[in-house]
């Protein structure tokens, strides 16, 4: 299969020098690329700025901003048989990124944030019925309800959901698989080549 994986944080501008982003480190996403090149797939990574090394074996996409990732994805999407979503996409970017570096000025500074695009919910309104879709879901609280209404809401196929404090920045996790169907699938807490390995399993196992 070509399988399509996106993987770390997005960058949103602020100035030359700064910018807005998230804790995430790619690690999830370099070890499922690992794991779907191992297994034979034809596999494109679309990655975000990670201090990690590309697998050999993948195509690699690197991006840095939320729009530079929808661009990739929408290019690439078209022809992949399975989409694996693990990215972190920045929700919000600055309306108004500035080219020169800001100067501190005295007192509080507001930006204004504007709405990056939902690159999980636009592919999966426009996925093919052949076409399988995984998404992510990392959350503070009430794991199982919220991961269940982003697969619902986003049209997925199967997500994968973990608390924060699990995964991020961790060389281990531990995840709830659900699909379509509600199906529920716990990974105990292993490392994250380990949790890549049994995602693919199950998947093929249930799909």
């Amino acid at each position: 299969m070509h399988i399509l994986i996106t993987a770390g944080p997005t960058r949103e501008k602020i100035d030359p020098v700064r910018f807005i982003s998230n804790r995430s480190t790619g690690k999830m996403g370099y070890a499922i690329a690992r794991q779907a090149v191992a297994l034979g797939h034809n596999v494109t990574l679309i990655s975000g700025p990670v201090a990690l090394t590309p697998p050999e074996g993948v195509n690699f996409v690197p991006v840095e901003s939320a729009a530079d990732m929808a661009q990739a994805v929408h290019l690439h999407a078209p022809s992949a048989d399975m989409l694996i979503m693990s990215a972190a996409v920045a929700d919000y970017r600055p309306a108004h990124p500035v080219d020169s570096k800001m100067k501190k000025q005295p007192g509080a500074l507001f930006l204004e944030l504007e709405r990056t695009e939902d690159i999980l919910a636009s592919v999966g309104k426009n996925k093919r019925a052949d076409q399988l879709l995984v998404g992510f879901a990392a959350e503070t609280e009430e794991l199982e309800a919220h991961a269940l209404d982003k697969l619902k809401r986003k049209n997925l196929d199967w997500i994968v959901a973990n608390y924060v404090a699990d995964g991020f920045g961790n060389d281990t996790n531990q995840v709830i698989l659900f699909n379509r169907n509600g199906e529920k699938f716990p990974i105990p807490r292993s490392g994250k080549d380990l949790i890549a390995k049994q995602i693919f399993e199950i998947i093929t196992a249930v799909s």
